[in-house]
């Protein structure tokens, strides 16, 4: 494929040599997929001020100041991102901090914005991020392309280009920005703009051994019709409402709704309500 020709270096090339390696990691690259869902599948995305705060949470780890406001060296680099709707898929690179302490530090920020916004003081994510490591430039190349696609592949956009919540504009030129928050600049100086384009529009294939949220249920009702059920049923215009609810009534809403067809773990994830508790009624 032309993709692989000469126009891809190393991936080492994309790291100073001096990077120290961390103990926990398997990575040889300081590279890694990382993958960061909801607790029980709940969305943690509800609204467009919700993706943009989760930006600028990501952008604040890719700059640090000392007190004289000079630049340091960042605790990380993000290659690509794509924000779900109840997980976020990052290539991010360790730089200052180790992954590990990279996502534990936007968790904790972006929970406890989301908490103080919808007024919740549960666990907004799942105990234990996934990560796994990219050790060679084509693996790399493979991953974004494949989180690129990650809306396309849920059919929530019909293209790559339609879905405003990754990074993707970023490598394709149609969203430039003065300060990108991803390390484009140093992946196309290796690959050809044009051949990346092209690659990563083309409909990905299934990559079963790809780090992904499961989909153990078949979800029949998209998620906007169960929240017009809830709505329109209900009244409850935010599904988040419904943990709050008194139990009774909780329990009501939550049996009308898998009546009407919508998924446990659908359910769960949009209400943050637990997948044993909806399992029983």
């Amino acid at each position: 494929m032309s993709l692989y020709s000469n126009k891809i270096v190393s991936l080492q090339c994309l790291m100073t040599t001096d990077m120290p390696r961390q103990v926990r990691k398997r990575s040889g690259t300081g590279i890694y997929h990382v993958m960061l869902r909801g607790i029980n599948r709940q969305d943690i995305f509800e609204d467009d001020e919700d993706y943009l705060q989760m930006i600028a949470l990501m952008r604040t780890l890719t700059e640090r100041r000392d007190e004289n406001g000079l630049l340091l060296q960042p605790p990380c680099a993000f290659y690509a991102y794509c924000l779900m709707s109840n997980h976020v898929h990052l290539l991010v690179r360790e730089r200052a901090e180790t992954v590990s302490e990279v996502v534990k530090k936007l968790g904790i920020a972006y929970a406890y914005y989301f908490n103080r916004k919808y007024g919740r003081n549960e666990h907004l994510f799942q105990d234990r991020f996934k990560s796994e490591p990219v050790d060679s430039m084509e693996y790399f190349v493979v991953l974004l392309r494949y989180i690129h696609q990650n809306p396309v592949k849920s059919g929530i956009a019909s293209n790559v280009d339609d879905y405003p919540w990754s990074s993707w504009s970023e490598y394709s030129g149609k969203c430039p920005q003065e300060y990108p928050l991803c390390a484009v600049s140093s992946v196309l100086s290796r690959i050809d703009r044009h051949d990346l384009v092209e690659w990563v529009s083309t409909p990905v294939d299934d990559y079963n051994d790809i780090l992904d949220i499961d989909t153990e249920e078949k979800i029949t009702l998209s998620d906007s019709d169960v929240r017009a059920f809830l709505l329109n049923t209900h009244g409850i215009a935010n599904p988040l409402m419904v943990q709050s609810l008194e139990k009774a009534r909780r329990n009501i809403v939550l049996k009308s709704a898998k009546s009407f067809g919508a998924g446990i773990r659908q359910l769960s994830r949009l209400t943050g309500v637990s997948f044993g508790i909806i399992q029983k009624l």
